[in-house]
């Protein structure tokens, strides 16, 4: 009695069509994959450390001065 059955979890499947709509869940699984995509688009991008922020303005001011 304590398990979760094949057909409870249709009828919850049945529900949540009927309350949202086929297009809100496709909408809504599309926006949740583009965020796990620019999640790790972030964990994989280099991070700019203060040293290299120095380095480029100090590089901007040589080349207004020149």
């Amino acid at each position: 009695m304590g398990q979760i059955g094949i057909w409870q979890i249709v009828i919850v499947a049945v529900v949540v069509v009927l309350l949202f709509g086929r297009g809100k869940i496709s909408e809504l699984m599309g926006d949740v994959a583009k965020g796990i995509t620019s999640f790790k688009k972030g964990l994989n991008a280099p991070e700019d450390s203060g040293e290299t922020i120095d380095a480029k303005a100090e590089s901007k001011k040589r080349s207004k001065a020149g």
